[in-house]
């Protein structure tokens, strides 16, 4: 487990996305963190948790009223992952191999909840991020959202709403640095992770490459754990290594 030793004790967390395959993962080892005192987890279909320190709230990240809702009486936070994403759906959604499948309404939907949803709710978060001491703003983008990566073409929606992130992420931390020298925002690839998000494609997957959702929060929560404020803005592989814009 990740020792978070780089934090105040006594930390404040909020997992958006906690619902999902990584982000209840990160729920459940955060809960057993001993530096770890609250955490509000929230997601569009909440669910109990059996550990006290585990507050569950609803949001809709594409509702900024329901993220306000779901921030209420919250006095800071030391550390908030965006553990959201959109790839695929059951309505028949899937990621266009040409740009023959390009439709105005599924590109519209994937930059919604790929970029102006984790935007919306770095807006009401980043204020409450402490004025001193380390805290971390991060959200879960991809590999692929990389435009110096792109060898391979195709996915077009996905890849250009985690470009759209990644530029987000950019200019957030800019901003955050003027006003908290301390805090970090960050992109994170989590990696091939076995979550409905990914399970259309595991066909494809090398082995040794497609991880549990423990594994990739237990190695999240560590590259943030050694993150310093000259890594904000930066996207990071699950591994710590910095990927390209």
């Amino acid at each position: 487990m990740s020792t978070l030793a780089s934090f105040n004790d006594r930390m404040r967390v909020l997992i958006i996305g906690a619902s999902g395959a990584i982000g209840g993962a990160l729920v459940d080892r955060l809960a057993e963190h001993p530096r770890v005192a609250h955490v509000l987890a929230c997601s569009r279909a909440p669910s109990l948790h059996a550990s006290a320190k585990v507050e569950v709230r609803p949001i809709d990240i594409l509702d900024e009223a329901s993220i306000q809702s779901a921030l209420t009486g919250v006095p800071h936070i030391d550390l908030a992952i965006v553990a959201t994403g959109l790839l695929h759906d059951s309505s028949g959604m899937t990621p266009e191999k040409s740009w023959r499948a390009l439709d105005k309404d599924t590109l519209l939907r994937s930059f919604a909840t790929n970029a102006v949803g984790p935007a919306l709710v770095a807006k009401h978060v980043l204020p409450l991020l402490p004025r001193q001491g380390k805290s971390v703003f991060a959200a879960l983008s991809a590999r692929v959202g990389s435009i110096s990566d792109n060898r391979l073409g195709g996915w077009y929606g996905y890849r250009a709403s985690k470009a759209a992130l990644n530029q987000i992420i950019r200019t957030l931390a800019i901003e955050l640095a003027r006003q908290r020298r301390d805090a970090i925002c960050v992109g994170l690839h989590p990696g091939t992770v076995d979550s409905n998000l990914s399970k259309p494609f595991q066909d494809n997957v090398g082995d040794g490459q497609l991880f549990t959702p423990g594994f990739a929060a237990e190695r999240l929560l560590a590259v943030i754990d050694g993150l310093e404020p000259a890594a904000t803005g930066q996207l990071l592989a699950w591994d710590g290594q910095l990927i390209a814009p």
